[in-house]
């Protein structure tokens, strides 16, 4: 992050302009806007700069930069189309600590100017860092169309009531839970459209004698790592968690759009090391839903697809908790379509199958007949450590050893990795292989060569030897 962004309040404090042009007024207008005390220093003024000073909306002093005028100022910003002037105030302004804005020069600034759309007391700034000002406009322009001209109201009419709700409700987290149920139907909003305040103030005092004390349990499929693969309810459930359990193969990209004062709590586990017992798992979730807490259990992929899902909502069920499922996109799914590999292909595959090559201890064996059979798609999560296996299996049963086969490594993430290789060599394909891998066996891998479209710089490689695929 290049800058923090902030929100300064200027009200009745003395600010800076130097530059009498329409740039110059345009600062001035928005400083204005924020209620700060303006004086605008210049050789000539812009007749509409003039007007203001005329009715007494701001001062005017006629002549050269000189660094007394920073004295007792907040906040300073250069509008001239001088280099060296605007060089010269930087450093003075610099000196005295003061914050600066060089227009269209973010290296002699302290601060940068955002686009803006002001739904006051709603205020969103979109800014590039200034590198691409034409892009943050264009998003501003987006914003522009998205927010409701209301949203400011609804704003305004909630902080009025903010009193209200936190005298009947003591609870930050229950006055938090109730703004997001508010908020979240979209009536307030309505009756605000339409003008009716009265009937607004008493939706709002008769959601108050509603119970928002009560937890609940959200399980919800995070996908197989890319980001923008979150359903927009996974996402909404997100932001609004008391507590998030999520597993070791959610991405830090994921887990960056968790509400920031969320309990974030890792209950990860890989093959032969269970970072929580899975038994206390699903007691951390009956325990945080019982204490009132609304509780986001985030899994990689779909939790329904080898995710113990189940396991965990018969436990709440068991328990009297409420709850709901998320689905999220599979890993099958979302690392097949980014490796160029459809499951099923007229031509190639029928149906798919899906397995996992991590079973419980005492589980039942896999029917390796029906897997074997050709012309079918064979999807294995977890499949690695038993590779030896799965290839004994499957050959034994008649699958043909230049049956294709395809690894894929870290897959939607920047880091992907697709090996391609054939049935006979499965043992050798995974070597050096780190982390999650999705395996599919079947003839649809042919296809991954043609339709591969994800190319990430420096990660995806497609290779028949897969000791020359980049793992770095």
């Amino acid at each position: 992050m290049d800058y923090l962004p902030i929100f300064t309040k200027l009200e009745n404090r003395p600010c800076l302009v130097i530059g009498g042009g329409s740039i110059a007024l345009r600062k001035v207008h928005l400083l204005l806007k924020a209620g700060a005390e303006v004086t605008v220093c210049a050789l000539s003024f812009h007749e509409k700069l003039q007007q203001k000073a005329d009715a007494g909306q701001i001062k005017i002093i006629a002549g050269s930069f000189t660094e007394t005028l920073l004295d007792d100022k907040w906040l300073v910003i250069a509008a001239t189309n001088q280099k060296e002037v605007n060089k010269e105030i930087a450093e003075s302004a610099d000196k005295r600590q003061l914050l600066v804005n060089v227009v269209d020069n973010p290296a002699l600034s302290s601060f940068i100017m955002p686009s803006i759309v002001d739904r006051s007391p709603i205020i969103v700034a979109i800014s590039s860092g200034g590198k691409a000002p034409v892009l943050a406009r264009l998003i501003r322009e987006r914003l522009e169309t998205l927010l409701p001209m209301h949203i400011g109201r609804l704003a305004k009419i909630s902080g009025e009531f903010r009193h209200r709700v936190k005298e009947t409700l003591q609870n930050v987290s229950l006055r938090r839970r109730y703004w997001e149920k508010l908020f979240g139907n979209g009536q307030l909003g309505s009756l605000l459209q339409r003008g009716d305040t009265k009937k607004a103030l008493a939706l709002m005092e008769a959601s108050l004698t509603e119970d928002v004390a009560q937890g609940d349990v959200a399980l919800v499929g995070a996908g197989p790592g890319d980001p923008s693969l979150l359903t927009l309810k996974a996402l909404q459930l997100m932001q609004q968690a008391d507590v998030v359990l999520y597993d070791r193969l959610v991405s830090s990209e994921i887990l960056d759009l968790v509400r920031r004062d969320s309990d974030l709590i890792s209950v990860g586990k890989e093959a032969g090391n269970h970072e929580v017992a899975q038994s206390r798992t699903n007691q951390m979730l009956v325990e945080y839903a019982k204490q009132g807490k609304k509780v986001v259990r985030l899994k990689g992929g779909d939790s329904f697809i080898f995710g113990r899902g189940g396991e965990e909502l018969e436990e709440l069920v068991a328990s009297g908790v409420n709850f709901q499922v998320v689905p999220g996109i599979t890993a099958a799914s979302g690392c097949s379509a980014y490796a160029g590999i459809p499951l099923t292909h007229r031509d190639y595959a029928q149906s798919v199958t899906f397995v996992t090559g991590h079973r419980k201890e005492n589980g039942k064996s896999l029917d390796w007949k029906a897997l074997a059979i050709k012309n079918q798609t064979l999807v294995v999560y977890m499949g690695l450590i038993q590779a030896e296996e799965i290839q004994a299996q499957l050959l034994q049963f008649g699958r043909g050893g230049d049956t294709p086969v395809a690894l894929i490594n870290k897959g939607t993430t920047p880091d992907q990795h697709v090996v391609i290789g054939i049935l006979s060599e499965l043992t050798q394909l995974g070597g050096g292989l780190k982390g999650p891998t999705l395996m599919i066996i079947g003839e649809v891998v042919n296809l991954a060569d043609k339709l591969a479209w994800y190319n990430p710089e420096n990660s995806h490689k497609l290779s028949r030897d897969p000791f020359l695929v980049n793992l770095a």
